[in-house]
């Protein structure tokens, strides 16, 4: 039956030994709310009110007695969740979208396709693989039944096997993939918002080139990687950048090279040191490419691992780094974590950048070289002119 008791609506059942009823959950009206808020007591005994979001009294009702349930844990976590669908179903007319974890991430990467760079979107689908098969069979169940014990698992099982960075990248694909989920409604707590990243631990081995080191790596080089050597320290981009660069790129009537940068999508104009125009003179212009062969590879395997490779036998060759047998086994496995290096094609970024700020060029000038991104510098609305880009390439050294 239902009484209304101080304001709120409470139901309560009388025994037929005429013991005391005993009070449930409740509803109330606030005086400038047309909604039903429920009154109920969570597993602590604490007194709790919250919106149902109902103006019809059965179903407030009905939500309220669910709210209690839920914090006082008397309900599985699956039956919870088909309850609150149903009164869904039966508030609004409609129903909670509900796809399998593989069937939400499928559509989560196409939605994502038009919004983020191509190398964002292959990061997600690669993090996102991993996720799936960790899951199993799991993957085939409704997403809600995954658990933050299950994401945590997930996140120790990438530290035993990769790099704190790359852990770290994979978990907070697989956060943003639960964040959609959650906004779009087809969950209703996120069990990946409170998942910690994993601590790194050491120093980071990565460092920049000195300038002996790059004339070495240099002279043991072939043309199309000295040119690859020269963009790298001139122009601060990254390898898979340089190496799909065309001719359309340079503009040398203006003393620019145009590029949009795969990772950020974020269009690069950037001035041409003059060491760089020099040898831009001398290339061969026969090909559209100015690194043909790099190019090639980029394009047929969409990504830049054998450049790295290719760069690395370099550097072993000039003593900077261990020579790294890529077609022999180590007996670790394709999975297993890979040893940091301290020198990499992408330290020559990390060399423009050092060399820039040792020669007194503002901050915000070497962000917009390199093609840095900084939420605090968008704060400040910086704009920075191609005088100031043209001091400061000309501030690097030749080599």
């Amino acid at each position: 039956m239902l009484a209304e008791i101080g304001g709120c609506y409470q139901r309560s059942w009388v025994a037929v030994t005429s013991t005391p009823f005993t009070l449930m959950a409740s509803i109330i009206r606030k005086p400038r709310s047309k909604y039903w808020f429920a009154c109920f007591r969570d597993l602590q005994g604490r007194q709790r009110r919250k919106s149902t979001k109902q103006t019809d009294r059965k179903k407030a009702l009905r939500v309220a007695e669910q709210y209690e349930q839920v914090s006082q844990r008397k309900l599985p976590v699956r039956t919870v969740r088909e309850t609150l669908l149903e009164l869904f179903r039966e508030a609004y007319g409609e129903s909670v979208p509900r796809a399998t974890m593989r069937e939400f991430i499928a559509a989560w990467l196409k939605n994502k396709a038009p919004e983020v760079a191509p190398a964002t979107l292959d990061f997600y689908r690669k993090s996102t693989t991993k996720f799936l098969q960790f899951l199993g069979p799991a993957a085939e169940l409704d997403l809600a039944n995954v658990t933050r014990q299950m994401i945590v698992e997930f996140r120790n099982g990438l530290a035993e096997k990769v790099s704190a960075k790359t852990a770290n990248h994979d978990l907070r694909a697989i956060k943003t993939l639960f964040r959609s989920a959650k906004r779009d409604g087809y969950i209703i707590e996120d069990p990946a918002e409170f998942v910690e990243s994993v601590r790194k631990t050491g120093e980071d081995p990565r460092r920049p080139f000195t300038i002996p080191e790059i004339r070495n790596v240099y002279d043991l080089a072939d043309q199309e990687w000295k040119s690859m050597i020269l963009f790298g320290l001139y122009t601060g981009q990254r390898l898979s950048d340089l190496a799909i660069l065309s001719w359309d790129n340079i503009d040398l009537a203006r003393n620019e090279i145009r590029l949009r940068a795969r990772k950020t999508g974020k269009r690069l104009s950037l001035p041409i040191a003059v060491p760089l125009k020099e040898h831009l003179a001398a290339c061969d212009k026969s090909s559209a490419c100015l690194h043909p062969k790099a190019a090639a590879t980029v394009r047929s395997q969409k990504r830049s691992g054998t450049l790295s490779n290719q760069f690395a036998d370099l550097l072993a060759q000039a003593g900077l780094r261990e020579k790294a047998p890529h077609h022999v086994s180590k007996g670790k496995g394709r999975r297993a974590k890979r040893a940091a290096n301290g020198l990499s094609f992408h330290s020559l970024r990390h060399t423009a950048v050092s060399l820039l700020k040792d020669a007194g060029i503002p901050e915000a000038v070497v962000m917009e070289l390199v093609g840095h991104e900084s939420k605090a510098m968008s704060a400040h609305y910086t704009h920075v002119g191609t005088e100031a880009l043209a001091k400061a390439v000309a501030a690097l050294p030749a080599i």
